[in-house]
């Protein structure tokens, strides 16, 4: 009994790890199990719910029925899948596995089904769902602004066990109830044009983070706000005057460490609330200023070419 009880965890584990890929397009559909001559195929109806007295989930499921027995190699033979909500079979009688996914959680059911019976099964979900919404001051972020990673705590550790990366603001994540940590980073796309691709963006230093607990049948909506501003670099020689061009610039911390480097007459970046260094070459000449960023003011900072 305990073998097979591993076998069956080991088969909900590799069924949950390719329930996303499998969501994202079209598998193909697996071979046929013949039916019995003679005999009568069962019918068997699946659903799912967020609990045991909630309405059927309409959507975002994914369905997987395993042979129960398991082949000589230690598998078990897939028989049927469905992206449908609530997919109505046909199978021979005998001894099942029913794996649902949704989104990364998931849940499995052993059934058994008799000849020309009709089953119904319904299987509950302990899931929900998070969205993050990015803000900047009063300002809702658009939501490919920002790159989101969701973690599972581990003891002390916030960041104990990555669930998702790269995920963009306004996005649903489907997710086993539990509490996340949720870290946003805002990205910088000034000078990318209107078609850029967000992943080319370079990350900038306004990160926020939280923890968010996911209910069963809910999606948590998490705003976080961050507080930062757009900042245009100038070399100029004197104030207001006109950027001077082939220049480059370093961005540092006031304790010396780098957090960017641009070159042109007037690169523009975004930073997070604090305090910086500029420095600026051009013509083996070198310049400095310390300036300060406020959340959401955008503004021009320059560097005068005196020593």
């Amino acid at each position: 009994m305990f073998p097979r009880f591993l076998a069956l965890l080991f088969l909900v584990f590799a069924a949950m790890t390719g329930a996303v890929q499998a969501q994202q397009r079209p598998a193909p559909a697996p071979p046929a199990l013949p039916l019995i001559p003679g005999e009568a195929p069962a019918q068997l109806r699946l659903s799912a719910t967020f609990g045991a007295d909630q309405a059927e989930i309409s959507n975002g499921l994914y369905w997987r029925v395993f042979l129960e027995r398991a082949e000589p190699n230690g598998t078990h033979r897939l028989v049927a899948e469905s992206d449908l909500a609530a997919p109505s079979l046909q199978l021979p009688s005998g001894n099942y596995v029913v794996h649902v996914a949704y989104g990364l959680a998931g849940a499995a059911k052993r059934i058994a089904l008799e000849v020309g019976g009709r089953t119904n099964e319904r299987i509950v979900l302990n899931a929900g769902g998070i969205r993050v919404v990015g803000s900047l001051g009063d300002a809702e972020l658009q939501g490919n602004r920002l790159s989101i990673s969701v973690f599972v705590p581990d003891g002390n550790n916030p960041e104990g066990k990555l669930v998702a990366r790269n995920l963009r603001g306004n996005e649903t994540l489907r997710l086993p109830e539990g509490t996340y940590h949720i870290v946003s980073t805002y990205l910088d796309m000034t000078g990318l044009g209107s078609s850029a691709n967000a992943a080319d963006a370079p990350l900038t230093n306004s990160v926020v983070s939280a923890d968010v607990k996911v209910v069963p049948g809910k999606v948590t909506i998490a705003t976080l706000r961050h507080r930062a501003a757009q900042i245009t670099l100038k070399l100029v020689n004197s104030p207001g005057a006109e950027a001077l061009a082939n220049t480059s610039f370093t961005i540092l911390t006031p304790g010396g460490d780098v957090l960017r480097e641009l070159i042109g007459a007037f690169p523009a970046l975004v930073l997070a609330e604090g305090e910086y260094v500029a420095i600026a070459r051009r013509d083996g000449r070198t310049f400095q200023s310390t300036f300060r960023v406020e959340a959401g003011g955008d503004r021009d900072v320059e560097i005068l070419a005196r020593n």
